[in-house]
């Protein structure tokens, strides 16, 4: 090898760093190899001992325990019975021999015959005891190892002992064969290793430039210069957790002194996170740790990724004025955050106090210690508000929330009005807010009440921010933030905040009370348009409940357009009537008004049911014609309706429905069944029929009428709510109408109600017989008197003489027309119910006609008087007929007949 001059150079006395390193991994090789060789081979004569240790245990064991040994031990001649197997066995095992001995010693079996009957040489007491033994020995055959098995008998007891041998060299044979081929693939390894290391240190030599020892000194010395020299800490940590290096700017860094290095890091007088952190070696990027006033952001990386010695190298920048500014940055993020999140909690329901309480609560959890809300009498009662000031107006404490309900603060429902003077009611005078951030200087505010005032200071309170709460340029009240758990006070910032969030919230607040103002519009427009009342009648007992879907969930806060109705009817009839208008809001009420209202005059006309839906059914195609027009795009309006009239006389209940549901019956045994009213389409589309179910009620049954909103939900299909509507009206059978209402609501009225409920429970009564009188009048012009008497003395026994005079008067008016005009069969029936009722039936269908007659006139005054001596008189048509009707007030004072 030639030198930097060109002589030659020895190779033990190479100088450069690459034949140095050349040389020194060589020898290391070298001496692997030799070690590995080494080691090979004792573990090959160790593994070799221990083979032949448990290949004579195993064959002697075997042996031992094979079935028939213990009879072949006591047989006249037991090395006849076990020589032979014991050679067989010897030589399928591998193992040199296998002797079998008494309990003196004495050879049964050998694989030499003459040894048979000769004493065993060793010691068998061990054996003998029940143990299992083994001993490496020199034998005639060489070194082995021999193992000594006792053969137990049934009884328990040693009867004699196996002994199976192997040489080790028998066992060692297959890894000394080896031996060669081990050896040249140590030499390979050893060809390899060097080559390799000649590759790296040519590698070496050229990354090295071929420099010697001193010229990597010259190096190394630059290299310090440079790394003490940049504004950048660094730290090189070994794996034994010592400081092996720290250049300038780390030493700054860290406070650390000059003779550090070879120090452990424990020991440098660090923070403990710092110091865990140098020793741990962990993998670290731009992770900030606060070291004394400063803020570092730390790199970490260790030194053996890839092939470097064990330990780790550390970087250290200093953050602290850019951490600053990314904590103003962090904290306008939580402030927009919070104004977000705000965003989507205040004002979620349209109700003025539930949006203040959420404004409290939000505050109270995320911004201050403790926010009230106080608004003006007027917003409260859903009033416009006028004045741009709330200076001597009246405010209610509506919400308040905070860490405990224990303060000074004024309560929930305190009435309060703020002084001009304090700084609060100035402010809120000009609709601007105020900050206190040390409430405890009593720089004025404490005027409103000062022993109030006191009392908040002792209980922590120490700062205060208050805004008043603007809309469309009015007040409609004050929030107010107060801190006492956090320390620091409000600042500038935090007004900024605060006034956004309370910007916000009113802006929720007003939009709550101009819903509430015209919800409670529409709810009394809705209230006026549905009965007030029952009115009184003796066919059916009847309780009714009405609900409008809940605030929120149905059109404009559940005002909507289900309607009911119960219209007494002539001859002590009733008519009970349930209807739905499609959709909620104003639109719908508005619609069911004039369904109701139609509903009553077509009732007036004591049309049959079937009828009077057509009439409807045409009314509402008007309608939708009326407010239609040109528009396309209009809706067509949704109604359903169901109509049914009894009768208490007969018991007979006809009923039709118009895209409604089938009413329940609930019969006097307590079984409830779907009355099975044909279907007709809903109001409005046309074109079919309706058609009527008469059914007979025994008294004491249950008609229960109800629209969709009480069976069908959202989480409910009608046919679920149906089956439990069925069940509830059986288990509560024999309640009366109220307690069936409740009953029904308490069972099927959903958590969040989303449509409008109407419910109508009637309990069917049937006149006594003995308050109904009928009679056949034949058609003879003499048969009027005999009905005139008749009457007479029904009315004495009803104890109503005194109307015997208009009765008769009334009847013989309307039995000659009847006898005169009208075709057969003609009947009278008078019945006694809230008022005396006269009822001329004939088989025409032609209705007479109040006129008025001229003095020359010889007839047109019978209708006249009987309408001047009746309450009422009317005309009904029947299907084979018509019935003439009038009704009587009973005597003045005199109770209505009580129902049976």
């Amino acid at each position: 090898m030639a030198g930097r001059n060109g002589r030659p150079r020895s190779v033990l006395r190479m100088r450069t760093v690459a034949g140095q390193v050349f040389l020194l991994q060589v020898a290391i090789v070298v001496l692997l190899v030799a070690s590995a060789m080494a080691v090979l081979v004792l573990q090959s004569r160790s593994d070799s001992e221990r083979e032949a240790r448990n290949r004579s245990v195993a064959v002697a064991e075997t042996f031992a325990n094979a079935p028939g040994i213990e009879e072949d031990l006591k047989s006249p001649d037991p090395t006849a019975e076990l020589q032979g197997p014991a050679e067989k066995a010897r030589k399928r095992s591998g193992v040199d021999f296998i002797v079998v001995l008494n309990r003196d010693g004495t050879r049964y079996t050998h694989p030499l015959p003459d040894r048979i009957g000769k004493k065993f040489v060793g010691n068998l007491e061990p054996a003998l005891a029940g143990r299992v033994v083994t001993e490496k020995i020199i034998g005639t055959i060489g070194p082995l190892v021999q193992a000594q098995v006792p053969v137990v008998g049934r009884d328990g007891s040693v009867i004699g002992v196996v002994s199976a041998g192997i040489t080790i060299e028998k066992v060692s044979g297959v890894v000394e064969e080896q031996i060669p081929l081990l050896f040249g693939a140590a030499a390979a390894v050893l060809l390899l290793a060097t080559g390799g290391t000649a590759l790296v240190s040519r590698r070496l030599r050229r990354q090295t430039g071929g420099l010697g020892p001193a010229e990597m000194t010259r190096m190394y010395e630059h290299h310090d210069a440079v790394l003490h020299a940049v504004r950048e800490g660094v730290l090189i940590v070994g794996g034994d957790g010592r400081l092996l290096l720290a250049n300038d700017e780390a030493r700054r860094l860290l406070g650390l002194p000059n003779d550090v290095e070879g120090r452990p890091v424990s020991d440098l007088g660090l923070d403990a996170g710092t110091a865990r952190l140098l020793a741990s070696g962990h993998h670290v990027t731009d992770e900030v740790y606060p070291v004394g006033d400063r803020l570092l952001a730390v790199n970490q990386r260790t030194t053996d990724q890839h092939g470097g010695p064990p330990g780790s190298v550390t970087t250290l920048r200093d953050t602290t004025e850019l951490r600053a500014l990314s904590g103003k940055a962090d904290v306008a993020r939580e402030r927009l955050k919070l104004l977000y999140d705000a965003g989507t909690e205040i004002g979620t329901t349209l109700d003025v106090v539930r949006t203040c309480e959420e404004l409290t609560e939000f505050a109270a959890a995320r911004f201050a210690d403790y926010a009230t809300v106080d608004l003006v009498e007027a917003v409260l009662r859903s009033e416009e508000p006028t004045a741009t000031s709330s200076t001597g107006v009246d405010l209610r404490r509506v919400a308040f929330s905070g860490l405990s309900a224990e303060t000074s603060l004024y309560p929930l429902g305190k009435t309060i009005r703020f002084v001009p003077s304090t700084p609060v009611g100035f402010s809120l005078g000009k609709g601007e807010a105020v900050l206190q951030a040390h409430l405890a200087g009593f720089t004025g505010w404490q005027e409103q009440d000062p022993e109030r005032a006191r009392r908040l200071v002792e209980h922590g309170i120490h700062s205060m921010i208050a805004v008043p709460l603007r809309a469309r340029g009015v007040i409609l009240g004050l929030a107010i933030f107060w801190r006492s758990q956090k320390p620091e006070p409000f600042e500038e910032e935090d007004l900024s905040v605060a006034e956004e969030l309370v910007a916000r919230a009113a802006v929720s607040v007003d939009n709550a009370r101009r819903y509430t103002r015209e919800h409670t519009m529409a709810v009394t427009l809705q209230r006026s348009l549905l009965p007030r009342g029952l009115p009184e009648q003796n066919a059916v007992d009847v309780a009714f409940r009405y609900l409008p879907a809940q605030a929120g969930l149905g059109g404009l806060g559940g005002v909507g357009g289900d309607w009911f109705d119960i219209i007494p009817l002539p001859g002590a009839r009733v008519a009970l009537v349930v209807g739905d208008v499609v959709g909620h809001g104003l639109h719908a009420a508005a619609t069911m008004g004039r369904l109701r209202t139609a509903v009553h005059n077509f009732s007036t006309l004591d049309l049959p049911p079937d009828e009077l839906l057509w009439h409807l059914d045409e009314l509402v195609a008007r309608i939708d014609q009326d407010e239609t027009g040109d528009n396309a795009d209009a809706g067509v309006t949704g109604a359903t309706c169901l109509y049914a009239i009894y009768d208490p006389v007969s018991g007979h209940c006809t009923m039709a429905r118009a895209g409604h549901l089938q009413p329940a019956i609930v019969r006097p045994d307590g079984t409830t069944v779907f009355a099975n009213v044909p279907g007709g389409p809903p109001l409005g589309l046309g074109g079919l029929p309706f058609e009527t179910l008469d059914v007979k009620l025994p008294e004491d049954s249950r008609l229960v009428l109800y629209t969709d909103g009480l069976v069908e939900d959202r989480d409910r299909d009608i046919d679920e709510g149906l089956a439990l509507l069925r069940r509830t009206l059986d288990d509560h059978a024999g309640r009366t109408p109220e307690e069936t209402c409740e009953e029904v609501l308490a069972a099927m009225l959903p958590e969040r109600q989303r449509d409008d409920i109407a419910l109508l429970v009637s309990r069917t009564r049937v006149l006594d017989s003995s308050r109904v009188a009928d009679w056949d009048v034949p058609p003879d012009p003499s048969a009027v008197a005999r009905v005139r008497a008749a009457v007479t003395a029904k009315l004495t026994e009803w104890d109503l003489a005194e109307e015997a005079f208009t009765t008769e008067l009334i009847l013989s008016e309307l039995v000659t027309n009847a006898i005169r005009y009208a075709a057969g069969p003609i009947r009278v029936r008078l019945i006694r119910d809230r008022s005396l009722i006269c009822e001329v039936s004939d088989g025409s269908s032609t209705s007479p006609h109040l006129r008025q007659a001229a003095n020359t006139d010889e007839g047109g005054r019978g209708l006249f008087l009987v309408a001047q001596f009746a309450d009422r008189w009317g005309t009904r048509y029947t299907g084979d007929g018509k019935v003439i009707w009038t009704e009587q007030p009973l005597p003045d004072g005199r109770p209505p007949p009580a129902v049976p």
